[in-house]
């Protein structure tokens, strides 16, 4: 089975710079404690890393 990611925002981008909000956005996240579910390859992981203090992920199995 392949694997999945929950990612939800869990802290707010403003007063971010503006490379982190547009990340943000790519991964579709639009308001606090959005979640969304995207498969887990490095381009994903990579933009995870780069907001990860404002993200939360969660591994799931799908």
């Amino acid at each position: 089975m392949a694997k999945q990611l929950e990612i939800t925002l869990t802290r707010s981008p403003i007063g971010r710079p503006k490379d982190q909000r547009v990340t943000v956005t790519t991964l579709g996240l639009k308001k606090l404690n959005h979640t969304v579910v995207h498969n887990d390859n490095p381009a994903i992981r990579g933009m995870v890393a780069k907001v990860s203090h404002l993200v939360t992920v969660k591994e799931i199995e799908a």
